[in-house]
This record gives structure tokens, sequence and C-alpha cells, in this order.
């Protein structure tokens, strides 16, 4: 069981740079996970917590691995926990 957070190269909020963070065993364990962080509930959308940079090297300190995106992409959809937005399921074009 591990948590995971890629690289904060996302634009967001308050101008600073996003992290995704996730599990690659269950959604229990990442909200464990995100609580410890001390993550709002906010920040969670569908399969993962957008987290900012500025709990970046936090996250990592409390274990998650840092991976790139597409390995963290990667090991979310091989671990089953991969969860497409509404419309993208419905045949929709995104």
């Amino acid at each position: 069981m591990t948590v995971l957070i890629d690289p904060p190269q996302w634009p967001g909020p308050r101008g600073l740079m996003w992290s995704h963070l996730v599990s690659d065993a269950s959604l229990d364990e990442l909200h464990a996970f995100a609580a410890r962080l001390g993550v709002p509930g906010r920040a969670f959308d569908r399969d993962h917590y957008d987290v900012p940079e500025t709990v970046h090297a936090f996250a990592v300190s409390l274990g998650a691995q840092a991976v790139t995106s597409r390995e963290l992409l990667r090991r979310l959809v091989e671990a089953g926990l991969r969860r497409r937005k509404a419309h993208a399921r419905a045949g929709g074009d995104g």
C-alpha cells in the first residue's frame, strides 16, 4: 500500500502550483493520509486530492512516494481506482 504524489506542476488557486495525491491501494488509505496531512475534504476529486505545493514536502515526510505524473496515473489505473468524469464514461468527448 502506497500513497503517491506527483510534482507540483498544475497551476491553481492562489497563484500556487498543485500536485495530485492518490493511493495505489484504497480510497480509505488515501482519505486517512489526507487527514493526517491536514488536507480538507473539499480537495478530493473523484480519485485524488489536489494539494498545493506548500504541502508537497510534508506529504513526502509522512511517507508519500514522490513519482512522476505519468507513474502516478499508471499506478492509479492499475489499482483499479481511476474514476473518470461522468461525461467521459457516458460517451462524451472529455
